[in-house]
């Protein structure tokens, strides 16, 4: 099964796939492309209606699968309304959590976290970790979590993280990232390719931010400038870099150089890899996205394990003292993107 997801995967990142696999997998994609754009038909035509809840509705989501970096960026813009006196709420489907997801989980108040990340999803706990001040909630219902923040605890902003395609709530603002050097892959839909939604989606994006994981930014500026001319929307750039790298247990920081194995169960394993270029990786380790780990997936791994702060969550329980997480600074105008 692996090997299966790793062989779609080099294929929604190759520009022109051929073979098989991928006429296959392009014969399914009419099924869903047909599913996809009768959806949107029907929203878009006032058909189907979304839901309303008293507060002002902030998507950020992507087109495509896999990971862009949204976690990040919906911290940083909750952290800059929190800090400017909005009472803001976050709402995650909550994917990859042991918590009924049809069930409204408020997974932080802002000030104590409820549920560990197995219970709540490694996106929601590392949101309740890092976003002080700001609920936390995950249900599948997006609409019934919103309403539950906006009547129950007087949420006056509610952000959506990764609920582009989550048209049953209405939103005020929609924020789609893309990564700057994937882009939409081979521009098909899935599972031939990884879009989530045709072309008719993107006359619904307000802005667009260009996600750039590199010490270099200079793509990422001239993906901006195309994207901003060919769509005619207000885009912006995003920078994620490496912070430091520091144990999991303790805090202390890891000396650059160091002999380690890097680990990860995320959407793009190879981004990661790259910002380790101080420390000597001597083997990669690499696992399916939402990945839940056990023991066992660690035991034959001698030495230093760095990973991500997104797997750190589900590995602070092992009893084991040399894993390290790679600590990432997000760079991004919030206060630009949201005017």
């Amino acid at each position: 099964m692996k090997n299966i997801k790793t062989e779609i995967t080099k294929i929604h990142y190759t520009r022109k796939p051929e073979g098989i696999l991928f006429n296959l997998l392009k014969f399914c994609s009419y099924f869903y492309g047909f599913a996809s754009r009768l959806k949107n038909f029907c929203y878009d035509n006032k058909i189907v209606k979304p839901k309303k809840v008293n507060a002002y509705v902030i998507s950020v989501g992507n087109m495509t699968t896999g990971g862009v970096g949204k976690t990040p960026v919906v911290s940083e813009i909750a952290k800059y309304l929190s800090s400017h006196g909005h009472k803001v709420a976050i709402v995650s489907r909550g994917y990859g959590g042991k918590l009924n997801n049809k069930n409204v989980n408020m997974i932080s108040d802002g000030v104590s976290i409820y549920f560990g990340a197995l219970d709540a999803g490694d996106e929601p706990f590392w949101l309740a970790q890092n976003t002080p001040g700001v609920y936390v909630f995950t249900c599948k219902n997006r609409y019934a979590a919103a309403k539950c923040a906006v009547e129950k605890f007087g949420v006056q902003t509610i952000i959506l993280d990764d609920g582009f395609q989550h048209r049953k709530l209405h939103r005020d603002l929609d924020i789609v990232l893309m990564d700057s050097v994937k882009g939409f892959g081979n521009e098909n839909l899935l599972p031939a390719g990884p879009l989530r939604e045709g072309a008719e989606a993107l006359d619904r994006i307000d802005r667009l931010v260009v996600v750039s994981k590199s010490l270099n930014h200079d793509t990422a500026i001239k993906v901006a400038k195309i994207m901003n001319k060919r769509l005619q929307i207000p885009t912006a750039i995003c920078a994620t870099e490496p912070d430091y790298v520091y144990n999991i247990k303790n805090g202390q920081r890891l000396m650059d150089g160091m002999d380690v194995t890097a680990m990860c169960a995320i959407g793009q394993p190879q981004q990661f890899y790259d910002f380790l270029r101080d420390f000597n990786v001597v083997k990669t380790v690499t696992f399916d996205d939402h990945h839940q780990y056990a023991p066992i997936d660690i035991v034959d791994i001698s030495g230093c394990i760095i990973t991500t702060e997104k797997d750190a969550v589900k590995l602070e329980r092992f009893d084991r003292n040399d894993i390290y997480a790679l600590k990432l600074k997000t760079l991004i105008d919030v206060e630009g993107l949201l005017k």
